[in-house]
């Protein structure tokens, strides 16, 4: 193995163990330079092997098996519907128990939050905002409900609609209890999901929501995806499976966060 392939499976195993490293550390680690590394990230990401951010990169797990480029490395809604399913029906399910009558809600774009949608009451009024087809289709059928639909462009990928318009409309109205998803949830790198084009309408329905509750299956936690949406400070509620950490329990506690486990 030449010296160059060497130090891009040395930089794969780092990732890999990590999910994410910065440029710097990675220079540092491999004792080459900062130069260096961005060209040999550039290439891994062309390879699908790793996303690239500014300043670092992040394992792409979806596109990398033990090494082998993968044809299907982009976020797939479908596909991540599939995965761990009944941890996100019990997180959906705990999240729809606290929805009351008259309340305003906003549902992010997700597979969790998806079936948050299916488990939304039909015995009381509730307002709804939403921006992915996913969603709008499961409130669609429910009863006594209110749809607010920002519309815009439409990303198949994520079944998500994005403007310029659309996010002001949603900064416009205001919403007592937004449901959240995320793709990585990380102390130091915050609430993370994979769609760039996704986070404008995420940070607007952020900053709308006066409860924010993260809705996220174990397996989130420690990961770092490319787009950066929230801290996770900001969040006053999180709703999780069994499989979280003890290490991360504590942080929720130093952070004041409410944390359900389900």
């Amino acid at each position: 193995m030449d010296k160059r392939n060497k130090r891009l499976d040395e930089i794969l195993q780092i990732l890999k163990h990590k999910n994410a490293e910065s440029i710097k550390r990675l220079s540092e680690a491999l004792e080459v330079s900062q130069m260096t590394i961005r060209r040999d990230i550039r290439l891994l990401a062309e390879r699908n092997l790793v996303e690239s951010f500014h300043g670092g990169a992040i394992f792409n797990e979806d596109g990398a098996t033990d090494g082998h480029e993968s044809p299907d490395h982009h976020y797939h809604l479908p596909t991540e519907g599939k995965r761990r399913q009944s941890e996100k029906a019990r997180i959906a399910r705990k999240a729809a128990s606290l929805i009351e009558p008259d309340d305003i809600i906003i549902i992010d774009s997700g597979s969790t939050t998806e079936r948050l949608a299916t488990f939304l009451p039909s015995d009381f009024p509730v307002t709804v905002l939403c921006y992915t087809l996913n969603v709008l289709v499961e409130i669609y059928k429910k009863q006594n409900c209110t749809i607010i639909f920002p519309g815009g462009y439409f990303h198949p990928g994520t079944l998500l609609f994005e403007s310029h318009d659309g996010a002001e409309l949603i900064k416009r109205n205001r919403a007592n209890k937004g449901f959240f998803a995320a793709g990585g949830v990380s102390p130091e790198l915050g609430v993370t999901c994979s769609s760039p084009y996704a986070v404008p309408n995420k940070r607007a329905a952020i900053d709308s929501s006066l409860c924010k509750i993260l809705l996220a299956d174990s397996s989130k936690f420690g990961r770092v995806r490319a787009a950066y949406y929230a801290d996770l400070g900001e969040f006053s509620t999180v709703i999780t499976d069994s499989g979280i950490s003890e290490e991360q329990q504590d942080l929720m506690r130093e952070l004041d966060i409410e944390l359900i486990i389900v």
